[in-house]
């Protein structure tokens, strides 16, 4: 009761403290100051570019509760922060809105992305680049080793842009599912979690796949296959092509090509489905994509300004 009695005394003390001020007194501030961070110019810079235009929250503060408490995160570098936010703008949204009209990115485009600073190992040696969540976030990982990639495309791809194709994919597909046809193409060659076995990291292509992740089921297959399409040049798609292509015992391609047929269906129901579901020119996507990474890399976009 005494120790009841003693702190209701020192917050009624405490309120006193806050409701008055007496000329004895050092200072009438309170030393309790506000949560909020004040705005900088990156923040007044994304408000601008994400927020007004697409209603997209870019977190690049560190918060706890956007962190997976199984791994060791970190925050991240606010200067590269500011680069990503300009890559995802300028090659991601800015490409969509550009092929797909500004309705179709407000509408489907995840409204949150989270940036945290190291990507996320897991006990099998696999390397966590992002996640997304209910068809509204990205959490984008690694954001810090991104000055060591942002001039080389293929790696800026590997680590950030396909990740947000990716999981762009399925937040489409669950507004509208894609066609059923498509999974009943490699229906028995999907593998669950052994596609990171040493069994399947090769090879792949002649079973019917642009990925070894493409392998784990269904699902992943088609945002797969549309996410490696989109970044991929003609000849980086060619190049994924001609590695489905089975030899025969005189090094000539065989007459039944399993692998390569696969990989072309699944493009072209891939196609079809944004086409007629969405009115989404897929190749008009790719070429937009590339050109403006290629702006990216090449330094004729500057990924730094704030104004």
């Amino acid at each position: 009761m005494k120790k009841k009695i003693l702190a209701l005394s020192l917050l009624a003390a405490v309120v006193a403290g806050f409701t008055s001020c007496s000329k004895d007194e050092l200072s009438c501030e309170s030393v309790i100051k506000s949560s909020k961070t004040a705005d900088t110019e990156f923040d007044k810079w994304l408000h601008k570019n994400f927020l007004m235009p697409y209603n997209i929250q870019i977190q690049w503060r560190y918060e706890d509760n956007e962190s997976d408490m199984s791994y060791y995160d970190i925050p991240a570098d606010s200067a590269q922060s500011v680069e990503l936010a300009h890559i995802i703008k300028y090659t991601c949204i800015e490409a969509y809105t550009e092929a797909a009209g500004i309705d179709f990115t407000r509408r489907y485009f995840p409204k949150l992305f989270s940036f945290l600073g190291s990507f996320e190992y897991e006990n099998n040696g696999n390397i966590k680049l992002g996640t997304a969540e209910g068809g509204k976030k990205i959490r984008l990982l690694g954001v810090n080793h991104l000055d060591n990639v942002k001039n080389n495309r293929e790696y800026l791809d590997e680590f950030y842009l396909k990740t947000i194709h990716h999981e762009f994919v399925h937040i489409v597909n669950q507004t509208k599912d894609y066609p059923r046809e498509f999974g009943k193409i490699t229906a028995t060659a999907y593998v669950n979690d052994s596609w990171s076995s040493d069994a399947y990291r090769d090879g792949f292509e002649k079973r019917g796949f642009v990925s070894a992740y493409s392998q784990k089921e269904e699902r992943e297959d088609f945002a797969e296959i549309v996410s490696t399409y989109i970044i991929s040049t003609p000849e980086q798609w060619k190049a994924i092509l001609e590695k489905a292509i089975i030899l025969d015992a005189n090094n000539n391609p065989a007459k039944e090509q399993p692998g390569l047929t696969a990989i072309e269906k699944k493009l072209e129901i891939a196609k079809r489905y944004y086409k007629e579901a969405f009115k989404v020119d897929l190749d008009k996507v790719r070429d937009l994509v590339i050109e403006r990474e290629n702006d990216v890399v090449n330094g004729s976009y500057n990924i730094k300004k704030l104004n």
